[in-house]
């Protein structure tokens, strides 16, 4: 079995195509350990759990990402700017998506799961529309309104939602930009 330096690479790799496709529960450590050809107290030196290997595995830099460049527009357009950035952030988000929801009641992933949800979407967007108590609201509702289109599109897999793209990106964008209002 190979110990190079690489093994974090391909452990993590290993682990993230792994729950995408299986779900947390159904992978074990050593389905990991072998799919990354490593002994399973490598997986464990390396990550310290299953939980910290799957919450770490399971962050969707592509969605952060269009997060980010989501809140530097304007606050008018962005509604809009939200839904078209989920929209098109399907390349790896819909399987982590679909992987951290399948996961959300195993214990120690839903309170994580929480901690990412306010330090990377409701945080940020609370700052971006000024702070203080009106302002974690509308953050908290336009976070929820957002979630709830991955929601409908990839878990309930509402075709419907999906026939015509711009005309989902103005309608639903005046919902994530009415809870921000």
């Amino acid at each position: 079995m190979a110990r190079s330096p690489a093994d974090s690479d391909a452990i993590a790799r290993a682990a993230a195509r792994l729950f995408v496709d299986r779900g947390y529960a159904a992978t074990t450590v050593r389905d990991i350990a072998a799919a990354a050809d490593v002994d399973p107290a490598v997986v464990i030196r390396r990550f310290g759990s299953k939980e910290a290997l799957f919450l770490r595995t399971m962050e969707s830099e592509e969605l952060a990402r269009a997060w980010r460049a989501t809140l530097d527009g304007p606050l008018d357009t962005f509604g809009e700017r939200c839904a078209a950035a989920l929209l098109d952030s399907r390349q790896d988000t819909q399987g982590v998506f679909l992987a951290l929801l399948r996961a959300s009641d195993a214990e120690g992933i839903g309170s994580r799961l929480r901690d990412a949800h306010e330090e990377r979407f409701v945080a940020p967007l609370r700052e971006r529309l000024g702070g203080g108590d009106a302002a974690d609201l509308r953050a908290r509702l336009a976070a929820a309104a957002a979630g709830g289109l991955l929601y409908a599109l990839w878990a309930v897999g509402d075709e419907a939602l999906d026939a015509d793209r711009d005309a989902l990106v103005r309608c639903y964008g005046a919902v994530i930009q009415a809870a921000i209002a």
